[in-house]
């Protein structure tokens, strides 16, 4: 199940999970997924179902895993792909853009989460997959919105793990760093940058070996280290 089947990470992730197993494909605008819908097909899925998904609609959660689940059975993973990076100069003079971006990456997620481990939870068995960030490991002045958003969501996706420890469900957090695709398009990119091919392999190699957390690049995780330790007056000047 993959909540943002239109993402390029979400998509790759898809292909790599297709081969013998139905995959349903979550977005807005689900009837122009014919593209996805045949690459994870060609993938060696036994089915793609394309579904109307409004993350930002928390209301419509719980009715399209109903729908999802009459339809299939229970869920055995699933993959929040979605996600808005926003306009950084826009957020700090427009309070709407602020918490649209917040809402999408913050707390559409966990509504979406909740929902999600309630059902997994009862069914005593299930994989989640948060994609996180290192733009929230420590909050940086030029893109403070956003990272703020993956703060606050890493530390829930932790907790939520803690909680689940023992009941058959496994959640995985995916902390790439700069992602060079669609959603970063026309920015630099950053020392330690990924292709959504590479962040895609890394984090399904991690799900399958039952890992907690994972950086990616590996190295990534070293500099999240270093990063804890750089003075405030260092730290803001730092570059998105």
């Amino acid at each position: 199940m993959i909540f943002g089947g239109r993402s390029e990470i979400g998509l790759e992730v898809a292909v790599r999970l297709a081969p013998g197993n139905t995959v349903v494909l979550a977005a807005r605008r689900a009837g122009d997924l014919s593209d996805e819908q045949r690459r994870v097909l060609a993938a060696g899925a036994i089915s793609v179902d394309c579904v109307e998904f409004d993350a930002g609609r928390l209301d419509s959660h719980e009715s399209v895993l109903a729908a999802i689940i009459e339809r299939h059975g229970a869920i055995d993973i699933a993959v929040l792909a979605f996600g808005l990076l926003g306009d950084q100069a826009r957020a700090e003079t427009e309070a709407e853009h602020a918490a649209a971006i917040v809402h999408i990456d913050y707390v559409a997620q966990i509504a979406l989460l909740t929902n999600l481990a309630v059902r997994m939870r009862g069914a005593g068995r299930g994989a989640l997959v948060v994609f996180s960030s290192i733009a929230g490991w420590r909050v940086r002045r030029a893109n403070y919105v956003y990272g703020s958003a993956k703060a606050g969501l890493d530390g829930f996706a932790s907790g939520l793990a803690d909680a689940l420890h023992g009941s058959g469900v496994h959640l995985l957090i995916a902390r790439p760093g700069f992602v060079i695709g669609r959603m970063s398009a026309g920015m630099s990119p950053a020392p330690l940058s990924s292709t959504p091919p590479q962040v895609a392999e890394a984090t399904v190699r991690a799900l399958r070996s039952g890992k907690r957390t994972v950086w990616i690049p590996r190295a990534l995780g070293a500099l999240a280290f270093v990063m804890r330790w750089v003075p405030s007056s260092v730290w803001r000047k730092m570059p998105r």
